[in-house]
């Protein structure tokens, strides 16, 4: 059984993969986690968190 991870998406990217690794991760739309991500940006801490996640978060090697 293979263990599931969390990675930034290599197909699914507009700015470095992470809402779309999200999304991958969790088996939603990736637009849900998008427009969820631009809600917690603008929401003050969530711009950081997003800048962490990017240099933090391994892109998916296939």
């Amino acid at each position: 059984m293979s263990k599931k991870r969390l990675y930034k998406s290599r197909q699914d990217k507009i700015i470095c993969g992470v809402c779309g690794g999200l999304a991958e991760y969790f088996d939603v739309d990736p637009t849900l986690v998008r427009i969820a991500a631009a809600l917690v940006c603008c929401s003050g801490y969530g711009f950081f968190v997003y800048i962490v996640a990017a240099i933090v978060m391994p892109e998916k090697v296939e």
